[in-house]
This record gives structure tokens, sequence and C-alpha cells, in this order.
């Protein structure tokens, strides 16, 4: 009998392009099946990962988690190009995401590789360990 090769939470949700937490509600609300380990940790098959597989392959690139499978960072939000200026070594990049803007300075070589035009769609891929957190309402007394 063949050994099915069991997966933690965090491995499946790689394997998917999902979040941790996200793939801890499935879990939770009964959308993927686990086995529990003696310690009570979940364990997933990877057979029941092939229809979420399977169903994000049907899915239009944009939409797909195809492209977030092969990046680390899992917080990646989808908008549109607002402005590119290059200035020498580095460029300005403005994204649109939801009336919101995000500016990135990444490396002229890299704007022009991969050819950033305004009203382009691109992602803003965000891998940081600090958040901060400005109070936008007044102090009371």
């Amino acid at each position: 009998m063949a050994i099915t090769p069991m997966l933690s939470p965090r491995e499946a949700a790689r394997m998917l392009g999902i979040s941790y937490p996200t793939i801890k509600q499935w879990i939770l609300h009964g959308k993927l099946k686990t086995v529990p380990t003696p310690g009570g940790h979940h364990r997933i098959s990877e057979s029941a990962l092939k229809p979420f597989l399977a169903k994000d392959k049907l899915k239009p690139e944009t939409e797909s988690r195809e492209r977030y499978r092969r990046v680390s960072g899992r917080n990646q939000i989808l908008g549109k190009v607002m402005s590119v200026r290059i200035e020498g070594l580095l460029a300005e990049v403005v994204l649109s995401i939801e009336g919101q803007h995000i500016t990135s300075i990444i490396t002229a070589e890299a704007a022009r590789e991969l050819g950033l035009k305004k009203g382009m769609t691109a992602a803003a891929l965000i891998k940081s360990t600090d958040v901060m957190i400005e109070r936008l309402d007044e102090i009371e007394d």
C-alpha cells in the first residue's frame, strides 16, 4: 500500500497560493478535509488539494493563484499602473488599488524589463516585517 504524502496547513497553503489564515478557515469550516495527528494537528493529503488546483487552472491568468505559487510573498495586491517615472538608476511606480495609491521605488532596469506603462495591470508584492499604524481620530480627554 502506497503512503499518501501528508502536508501541514502551511505547506498546503503554499501549494495553493493562499495565506495560512485562509487555509485555517477552510479547515475550520469544513471546506478542506484533514486528518488529525496524535497531537491534534491537521494534516492534508495532496489529493485533497487537487480539486482546488484544478478549479484555479480554469480561471483567467489575472484571477488565478498560479503566479502566487511562484513567489514567497503572499501579500499581493492587484492594481492599475497610474504612473512610471524613471530618473537615473531608480523608477517610481504608482499603482491605484481600489481608490488608494501604493508607491514603489524599484530599479530603472526592472521597470524597463517589466515594460511598465500607465494603465497596465500590475501587482504590488508586499514583504515586510513592520507595519505602522497612524491614529486618524482626535484624542478625547
